[in-house]
């Protein structure tokens, strides 16, 4: 009796495990269709958008709200970053994407600056007040070569 009553507590606890494991699996993949999920994804058109890479950091006023999920070549020939914001900053319309280096050489990432328009984006539309990268290389070879004014 004793052994039939250790398998099945055993059984049980593995259960336990295996729902355990599968709920937090579904919430950490954000599955769509089981949440409504914790993010949305905008899209920033950018002329130039050197060192940014995917996973890079999205933040307002130093804050990480987000990062870049995708990096693409729009329709005109610009850099288009899928940026995936979470869901309790509403982004207004108004607003500007800049990238921004961590330091002088340090990581690119996007920083965003809320505008105050009442009108927000909506998921997947195109954010196109933006500041592109400043590259560091051209600017030393200019000075460096005199052509720089």
């Amino acid at each position: 009796m004793k052994k039939n009553t250790l398998e099945l507590m055993v059984g049980l606890f593995m259960l336990i495990g295996f729902g355990a494991f599968g709920y937090l699996a579904l919430q950490l993949g954000e599955v769509p269709y089981l949440s409504a999920g914790t993010t949305y994804i905008i899209k920033a058109e950018f002329d130039n958008v050197a060192g940014v890479k995917n996973g890079a950091s999205v933040q307002v006023a130093g804050v990480n709200v987000g990062e870049v999920v995708d990096i693409a070549l729009s329709e005109n020939e610009a850099a288009l970053l899928s940026l995936q914001i979470d869901k309790k900053l509403k982004v207004p319309i108004d607003s500007m994407a800049s990238v921004k280096s961590q330091g002088i050489i340090g990581d690119k990432y996007i920083q965003l600056s809320l505008g105050a328009d009442e009108t927000l984006f909506k998921p997947n539309e195109i954010l196109v007040e933006t500041e592109s990268s400043v590259d560091i290389e051209s600017l030393i070879s200019k000075f460096a070569f005199g052509s720089a004014k």
